[in-house]
């Protein structure tokens, strides 16, 4: 195993009407200010939004309102943020919605309190000296943006998505309420959950020793919430089941089932990452598009790391060596993306990738040839071509 630090400093309140403590969270936290972060109309005519705002009026806490987040959140927007919270002198950030809205959060919370520009800290220039504090209420499982020191945006000029990842960022608290999921369609439920389960493949596939707790744990979330997808396709209203998922989501990206690894591949979340640039797909459905072609292309390098996946998680038959077993695996969980209407190439989802555009996205992915990427196979730029390639259909 590898020595490491775990950190989780956020306050989780989970469960049925969670949501009516939000104002008294964040009056404790000695705000003067808040901004109201949120994404498109469904907040709203929900009335999670007006509940939000009563509880923050009967708090005695002042705010100030930005809807209009989308799915991989734009740059566009969190300038937009910035100048807000400049203007009105916002001290707090609340984010009401999924990881896209948690995410354009920490990116207006660092260019409000760092000062310099926001896009240099994704871009991996330098690292951020403040952030503003953040809560949130979660309205998505998928993206562990919660609990974890993760942000993703979009850069329109170029359609460069990028990361940055910084303990500062990590929210004060979450409000976790499952009901709050129930009315998610059922492509945007299974993507989150393909989100929530690779967030801990990541970290399972690497090149380090490895604690057993950890890979149990590891094991026992992503069979969890494979369950419970199943379940929730047919039933969307089992609250059971979205807890089940809500909290998986939670623990999958908090480093928990990181601990005593060397932090894990993660190179299909760069190649997504790119994908959803490009053709702004879900990035659960992007992850499970790649994945099994990524798979394909790294297993040689850790086969028996395969096998104990393909056995452990997937419930495979060991085959005649661990190659054989490890292909086992990686069919069985295409078997599942299908079962719950994922895809498993980019072609399911109604894209046609021509040579031009897979060579675009191995260039952008490889930060133009100036990075590899994963750990498991470090991927040169050619390398990430041949798996968009094998990915295309």
């Amino acid at each position: 195993m590898e020595n490491f630090s775990y950190y989780t400093p956020t306050r989780v309140v989970f469960g049925r009407a969670a949501e009516e403590q939000t104002g008294e969270l964040v009056k404790a936290q000695g705000c003067s200010k808040v901004l109201l972060h949120y994404g498109g109309g469904s907040a709203e005519r929900s009335g999670l939004l007006g509940r939000i705002r009563q509880s923050l009026d009967q708090a005695g806490v002042s705010y100030v309102s930005l809807g209009g987040v989308v799915p991989n959140p734009r740059l566009s927007l969190v300038y937009e943020g910035i100048d807000l919270c400049r203007r009105e002198g916002v001290d707090f950030l609340l984010a009401v919605g999924g990881g896209s809205v948690i995410d354009s959060a920490k990116a207006i919370g660092y260019g409000v309190a760092d000062g310099g520009e926001v896009w240099e800290l994704y871009e991996k220039k330098r690292r951020a000296k403040g952030c503003l504090p953040i809560g949130t209420v979660l309205t998505i499982s998928a993206a562990g943006s919660e609990m974890s020191n993760s942000s993703v945006i979009t850069n329109e000029d170029g359609w460069l998505k990028r990361g940055y990842n910084d303990d500062i960022s990590r929210p004060k608290f979450a409000v976790m309420n499952p009901e709050l999921t129930m009315t998610l369609p059922k492509y945007q439920t299974a993507s989150g959950c393909v989100d929530i389960m690779m967030h801990t493949m990541e970290r399972y596939f690497n090149q380090s020793g490895n604690m057993e707790l950890t890979d149990g744990i590891s094991e026992h979330l992503i069979r969890t919430v494979m369950k419970n997808a199943r379940i929730l396709m047919d039933d969307p209203d089992n609250y059971e089941a979205r807890a089940e998922v809500m909290w998986a989501g939670s623990l999958s990206h908090n480093g928990l089932t990181g601990c005593g690894t060397d932090g894990g591949d993660w190179a299909s979340h760069q190649l997504e990452h790119e994908l959803g640039g490009m053709f702004d797909v879900a990035h659960g459905a992007g992850l499970a598009a790649v994945w099994g072609s990524w798979a394909r292309y790294v297993m040689d390098a850790r086969p028996e790391r395969f096998a104990q996946f393909a056995v452990n998680v997937m419930g495979a038959e060991p085959g005649a060596d661990d190659t054989e077993t490890a292909l086992r695996g990686i069919q069985a969980m295409e078997s599942f993306y299908r079962a719950v209407g994922m895809p498993v190439c980019v072609k399911d989802m109604g894209i046609e990738m021509t040579e031009a555009q897979m060579r675009e996205l191995a260039e952008k992915c490889s930060h133009f040839g100036k990075r590899t990427i994963g750990c498991v196979k470090k991927l040169d730029q050619e390398d990430m071509y041949q798996i968009y390639r094998n990915a295309r259909d």
